[in-house]
């Protein structure tokens, strides 16, 4: 991680977050500084470096202003292992539903899954290799062995037009021509790529039993195996995989990815107002405070059992965000708040932020319909005042309605473009220019019915 950011400066890492999110300039310094301060955490002495925990952040702000976003693009820069939850899906222990100590063991497995895929990939070449012999070993047996007081300069010959013919095979398959052949082999059960899995256990205490049986019974019993007639392709590839499997060393895979999680892991915990208790009072909200107090030990660090073993969550970052609405940030207990000491209230966005959202990032909305439809041979001409047409109104539904913030161009979008993606395939006319006359006459007469606007924008 530290080689990864090595280069990135605070202003670095924002100019690289304003390629994705708009505005948000509070919210950007502060992820910028908290992963800057990973790196210059790595840098120093290991006598200090233990004792520099990261300053965990709370962001606070109406749905659709783009705090998941921040995060999950600070995970990526760096590549960290990232994990996003909603708080309101967890419950104190003894309660129905998920324990908390879940969301560590949801980021260890995905940072064990990055680390094998990295693993995996250096050693595929070599999974190639071995694979392409074993198939040919498959396509052409060896003949048989000799004994040596029969071997005779026939038997030399013989090794040698084995080889030839094996050689010949060896062209043929790398060439293709072999692809619809079929070899018997026998095929592990584990072989195959998964079957969907259904999760029996979901309960509190329960997030791991599942995989934990399937592990248990999978170390009791051999695998199965059985003689298949396959294609030579499909041979192929499970062979490739079967060689990768046992080439990756799992241990190194399962130390690193729990060195990952403890010195560069981000959680992101969304919706965290949703347990913040708004008033004394007995029922639902006692649930709610002891949430809080199952997170506590896991912010401010603690030791937490996963199948790969323990994980330490002092060095975590932690990003809360929340819209609170009906709570305050004050409402969380005292020991909660004073594990988030950053606070960023996000901004409300404007007509200028949509426009800007609708045609700056990378990944704009008004770019993907364009290429989207770009398939169909179709045109899409996106005028100045049609895009601001619709960022104009966007702002306008958010102050009647529900404030969504931009999630609420995604709905006005796909009803501006509803009649001209249905007809994409079979219209004469290929160029369509969207101006604020084509914007008013999709959408102004829903913006003007409130009680016709609150169901379909």
């Amino acid at each position: 991680m530290a080689k990864k950011i090595n280069f990135l400066t605070p202003k670095a890492i924002v100019k690289e977050l304003e390629k994705y999110v708009i505005g948000q300039d509070r919210a950007k310094k502060s992820v910028a500084i908290a992963l800057r301060t990973r790196f210059r955490r790595n840098s120093v002495s290991a006598e200090i470096r233990d004792d520099i925990v990261p300053k965990n952040i709370l962001l606070i702000g109406p749905t659709g202003v783009g705090k998941t976003e921040i995060a999950r693009r600070i995970a990526k820069l760096s590549d960290s292992p990232f994990v996003k939850v909603e708080a309101s899906k967890f419950t104190e222990v003894g309660y129905m539903g998920r324990d908390v100590e879940s969301m560590i063991r949801d980021i260890v497995e995905t940072a064990y899954i990055s680390e094998k895929i990295k693993e995996t990939e250096q050693v595929i070449e070599k999974a190639k290799q071995n694979a392409e012999e074993l198939l040919l070993d498959l396509l052409v047996p060896p003949p048989p062995r000799v004994p040596k007081k029969s071997s005779t300069n026939s038997g030399a010959s013989g090794k040698s037009s084995y080889a030839n013919t094996r050689e010949k095979f060896r062209t043929m398959l790398r060439d293709g021509k072999l692809d619809d052949r079929f070899v018997e082999m026998e095929v592990k059960s584990s072989s195959r790529p998964p079957a969907p899995v259904i999760e029996i256990f979901s309960q509190s205490g329960m997030d791991d039993m599942g995989q934990d049986f399937k592990d248990m019974f999978s170390n009791m019993f051999p695998k199965q195996k059985k003689l298949e007639k396959i294609r030579v392709s499909e041979a192929y590839d499970i062979l490739v995989r079967e060689e990768s499997e046992r080439l990756v060393d799992v241990d190194k895979v399962i130390k690193n990815a729990i060195q990952k999680v403890e010195n560069s892991g981000l959680v992101f915990i969304d919706e965290i107002d949703k347990i913040a208790s708004r008033e004394k009072a007995y029922g639902p909200d006692v649930s709610r405070e002891g949430v809080q107090r199952d997170l506590l030990p896991i912010i401010e660090g603690s030791n937490v059992m996963t199948k790969y073993g323990a994980v330490r969550t002092d060095h975590i970052l932690f990003i809360a965000a929340g819209a609170f609405h009906v709570s305050k940030p004050s409402d969380l207990i005292p020991e909660l708040q004073g594990r988030f000491p950053i606070r960023v209230e996000m901004d409300s966005l404007s007509k200028g932020d949509f426009v800007k959202i609708l045609t700056k990032p990378k990944g704009a909305l008004i770019k993907q319909y364009i290429a989207l439809l770009k398939t169909e041979n179709v045109t899409l001409n996106f005028t100045e005042d049609g895009i601001e047409r619709i960022a104009e109104i966007a702002e306008e539904v958010n102050l009647k309605t529900e404030n969504i913030g931009a999630r609420r161009l995604h709905t006005m979008l796909e009803k501006v473009m509803e009649s001209v993606s249905f007809d994409a395939p079979f219209r004469t006319s290929k160029k369509i220019v969207v101006d604020k006359v084509y914007v008013d006459d999709k959408l102004v007469d829903i913006v003007k019915d409130e009680d016709l606007s609150r169901y379909i924008l």
